[in-house]
């Protein structure tokens, strides 16, 4: 229950909403058989990941052109995308038990994490143009979502590197606010509490549903792959609230921006 509890302390406390109580938990008990395991490492699990989500798309494509087997091959892939998605949880969590986290790992593990929701939400989109005679809704739905999707990370990592280049120390500042979350997750649930502390998590945990991050892409494909008939109410609620949220995170970010007023610091002139 030691080595357990270790890994369990590795969790994001930032998880997004079905990673904080369906695939993470289910990485921390894949993880407790494998983590002593030298030959696995987290940027091969980061791999096996980006594999099995492709192997999902395929799927996903498949059940498309073949009617007879539509049904198999979409359970399949909706088995599989959770799955890519338990092991992006993996190799995070093994990182930090291991004491190996790397720059480079983080990497990866981010890029391949958008490039996944751009590929399953390309399946995704191929499926619906099947299912509606041809009809290009489906295409332009998921279209719209990824662009705004992507520009809710750009906006993000653009404000970060503005903020470096004004405060080196805004990371630090960062860092102590992850440190701040990972106390309140001690504070509300975890194995050490009651069954009262962990209800107040997981009805706490509630509201990021509507964050509609990756983790909600998760929950809405399978939904849709299981149930043919959300499909296309599923794609409108993903375009929508990327594109309200890509907005709002943007005018968030640079108003944020603009509360700082102090001078850029002298650049260097180019040679």
């Amino acid at each position: 229950m030691g080595k357990f509890k270790r890994i369990w302390a590795t969790k994001n406390p930032n998880d997004e909403w079905w990673s904080s109580f369906v695939t993470s938990p289910l990485a921390v008990v894949c993880n407790w058989l494998v983590v002593d395991i030298a030959w696995i490492t987290p940027n091969l699990i980061t791999l096996f990941s980006f594999i099995v989500a492709l192997a999902s798309a395929a799927f996903i494509c498949l059940g498309s052109s073949e009617e007879n087997l539509r049904t198999s091959f979409h359970v399949v892939a909706a088995i599989l995308i959770h799955v890519s998605h338990i092991l992006d949880c993996m190799d995070g969590q093994m990182a930090r038990y291991r004491g190996t986290l790397s720059r480079s790992g983080s990497f990866f593990d981010k890029a391949t994490d958008h490039l996944q929701v751009f590929i399953w939400f390309g399946a995704i989109a191929y499926t619906g143009y099947m299912q509606t005679q041809q009809d290009v809704t489906p295409i332009f739905l998921a279209f719209i979502g990824v662009c705004f999707y992507a520009l809710r990370g750009y906006v993000k990592y653009v404000m970060i590197h503005s903020e470096m280049e004004r405060d080196k120390e805004y990371l630090t500042e960062t860092s102590r606010i992850i440190a701040a979350l990972q106390k309140q997750l001690d504070e509300f649930g975890g194995l050490d509490k009651g069954l009262g502390n962990n209800l107040a998590w997981f009805l706490k945990e509630q509201k990021k549903l509507f964050n509609f991050d990756e983790g909600v892409f998760i929950f809405m494909l399978s939904l849709a792959l299981i149930f043919p008939a959300t499909l296309i109410p599923m794609l409108w609620v993903f375009a929508v609230s990327q594109l309200l949220l890509g907005i709002i995170r943007c005018c968030q970010r640079g108003q944020q921006l603009a509360s700082d007023q102090r001078p850029d610091p002298p650049k260097t002139p180019d040679k």
